[in-house]
């Protein structure tokens, strides 16, 4: 059959045009499936930060959809199996036990934290075998507690684990808890509403590492780079805003209607956590990076969570630093 050159034209162009709309199809179903996010904490004053990094991402094209677990070790476990894309929580000791190909993306928070006990314990000596009560095990609570007993030759006796700052401050007041590992927030809390003297802050740690990080498979970075690179770029923008104007937190949280549930005397105190955490350096504006890493390599090891010699650790084993990277150039720093 002979077709003239006007009907061969029609035929490319129809062609063309369909070739156009299948991809258009695809693009859109790929552009509408959501990232699924395992975080290993509850919503609270100090995670939704994150959650509001995931907005300003949401907004630009990277729709989501969080799951929240009461143990971190779920939330590492659900990017494990591949059913969750990126994870919030601390991976190291999981990465480097299992071979598991996940790396982090940025660090969220540091490792700020408050030996808070009941006062008949004066001193960390005052702790041999007595039982101690941290967020979940492997998690930087954990990782403290271990550090501070190696270094005062001490062991605890019994360990429990209570995820959620809020509820080990709960447990103080109640008597259920003697001894614990607080956030800067719940800190703050629990001595306000003890009785004068009922608890003792011990000396902690000097050096915070890393605990709540951004970390992904790679198998879903490598097939999704550029929505990694939106929710890192989100992360990092926010955490710089954050630190020049720690108010940013309570405006972005009303104009996204979070923690909409919460009294309002938890609201209320939303800008005041944010001043002092910055503060107190536990939301960095650096995000990660080499530096962060060997720095919590050291904390790690110390602290009985990660195998040494430190110096045998690589970087692109547990970080994958591209998109902080474009992050960083993207904002001139």
């Amino acid at each position: 059959m002979v077709y003239s050159l006007t009907r061969i034209k029609r035929l490319i162009a129809r062609f063309v045009g369909a070739a156009l709309l299948v991809t258009l199809a695809t693009g859109a179903q790929a552009q509408a499936k959501k990232v699924r996010i395992a975080f290993g904490d509850v919503l609270s004053t100090e995670t939704v930060s994150m959650v509001i990094a995931l907005e300003r991402a949401k907004a630009r094209g990277v729709d989501y959809e969080i799951t929240f677990f009461s143990k971190e070790e779920l939330a590492i476990q659900a990017v494990i199996n591949g059913q969750a894309d990126l994870g919030v929580g601390t991976p190291y000791s999981i990465i480097q036990k299992s071979k598991a190909p996940m790396r982090i993306l940025f660090q969220g928070t540091r490792l700020v934290f408050f030996p808070v006990v009941d006062s008949k314990y004066k001193n960390w000596k005052d702790l041999e075998g007595q039982p101690f009560t941290f967020h979940a095990r492997g998690t930087g609570t954990e990782a403290i507690g271990n550090i501070i007993a190696k270094r005062e030759g001490i062991k605890f006796g019994d360990r429990s684990y209570v995820p959620g700052s809020e509820n080990r401050a709960i447990g103080m007041l109640k008597g259920q808890i003697k001894a614990t590992i607080l956030d800067l927030a719940n800190k703050n809390q629990l001595m306000a509403k003890a009785a004068p003297g009922q608890f003792t802050i011990l000396p902690g740690v000097s050096n915070p590492a890393s605990d709540e990080t951004l970390f992904a498979g790679m198998d879903w970075i490598k097939k999704n780079e550029g929505q990694a690179d939106i929710i890192v770029a989100e992360f990092y923008k926010l955490w710089n805003e954050m630190n020049s104007n720690p108010g940013i937190i309570e405006q972005e949280r009303v104009k996204y209607k979070l923690m909409m549930d919460q009294p309002k005397e938890i609201l209320a105190g939303v800008t005041d956590f944010y001043k002092v955490s910055v503060k107190e350096g536990i939301f960095s504006p650096i995000g990660g990076g080499v530096d962060v890493a060997k720095s919590d390599f050291e904390f790690y090891t110390e602290a009985g969570q990660m195998q040494g010699p430190v110096s045998s650790l690589k970087i692109e084993d547990f970080w994958y630093l591209s998109p902080l990277d474009k992050a960083r150039k993207a904002a001139g720093k």
